[in-house]
């Protein structure tokens, strides 16, 4: 097998050698099977001049605005293909037909709004990044059923939603960013399928609240952001079965109270591995259980003293981890 291997990427190798071509304003290594066209006026897709074993294409910084099944066709053994702050406004549909062997996709930086049915449903994608675009809805049928893919960028992007159904076709999903849009929930079950999922970064959204099952079967998450979004309130079995995390943060939300229990099952946590600042916490009779989780845990909280108290008045700017048991109005029994 290792063999044939070596035998293949020998004879693709001759052929590029073989090859005197490459297209104009983009530079080629042979050795690589790479070309690179960076920072070119480009104006279409260089089709013309690119060698057909070509593996990994980077076009970045150009003013392409399209790319079509007919275009890719030109390198079929394409595995790689990076087209970071182009000008690409639409895709064509069964966009990846012509490159079977493609298995990393980075369109970040673009102008993509509405992307066709079957866009990546041709070709055994692991990795897609479609970062900064103005991408409005991520469609389930962008994907083939059951996709291999493994790492999904939706980040800074315009996502008020995702469709349940978009995570059942994704069931190999290890790595998810849906940061920076403007994700007003997140529905119920829809996080169900990912149960291979290792990290979900869902910062800078507009979460309010989460349901306290959303996690339920993401028992292999180890980090998770939930950073500036407008949580005021957490269930106290929201974590519950997430004993493999090491990161989270929760810091710049709204909320007032972390309800008993809450972080118990974070048994994994690395040291700095909890982020709670930046929160207006009441400091009430009702935080005894984050003072006590703190007393015990303070070295897997980052800045654990830059917890404090927004009230009463009588407390505000205190470290919560500083308070007292007379601060708090309560006896010295165990938690």
């Amino acid at each position: 097998m290792k063999f044939c291997c070596v035998a293949v990427f020998l004879l693709l190798a001759f052929f590029w050698h073989s090859t005197v071509s490459c297209p104009a304003l983009c530079k080629c290594f042979p050795r690589r099977m790479e070309v690179v066209c960076n920072e070119v006026p480009l104006t279409e897709y260089p089709t013309e001049g690119l060698a057909e074993n070509t593996t990994m294409l980077t076009i970045q910084l150009t003013n392409i605005t399209s790319i079509s099944e007919h275009h890719l066709k030109a390198t079929p053994f394409l595995q790689e293909l990076h087209m970071y702050g182009n000008h690409l406004e639409s895709l064509s549909s069964h966009l990846l037909r012509g490159v079977p062997q493609l298995h990393t996709l980075d369109l970040t930086g673009n102008k993509l709004r509405d992307l066709p049915v079957d866009a990546f449903s041709d070709a055994p994608l692991q990795n897609l990044v479609l970062k900064n675009n103005q991408i409005k809805r991520a469609d389930a049928k962008w994907f083939p059923k059951n996709s291999s893919l493994t790492w999904l960028d939706l980040s800074g992007n315009h996502l008020t939603e995702i469709s349940v159904g978009l995570f059942q076709r994704l069931p190999q999903l290890k790595n998810l960013d849906l940061s920076n849009n403007g994700l007003e929930k997140i529905s119920v079950n829809s996080l169900d399928p990912l149960t291979k999922l290792e990290r979900l970064n869902l910062q800078d959204n507009k979460l309010e609240t989460l349901n306290e099952s959303v996690f339920q079967y993401t028992h292999n998450l180890t980090s998770l952001f939930l950073t500036r979004n407008k949580l005021t309130k957490l269930s106290q079995n929201l974590f519950q079965g997430l004993t493999r995390l090491t990161h989270l943060s929760l810091d710049n939300n709204q909320l007032s109270h972390i309800p008993k229990g809450l972080l118990d099952p974070l048994s994994s946590l690395e040291d700095d591995g909890l982020d709670l600042t930046v929160n207006p916490l009441l400091c009430d009779r009702e935080v005894e259980y984050l003072w006590r989780w703190l007393q015990k845990k303070k070295k897997k909280v980052f800045l654990a003293d830059n917890i404090t108290c927004a009230l009463p008045e009588s407390l505000a700017g205190r470290s919560v981890i500083s308070l007292t048991e007379n601060d708090l109005n309560i006896g010295s029994q165990p938690f």
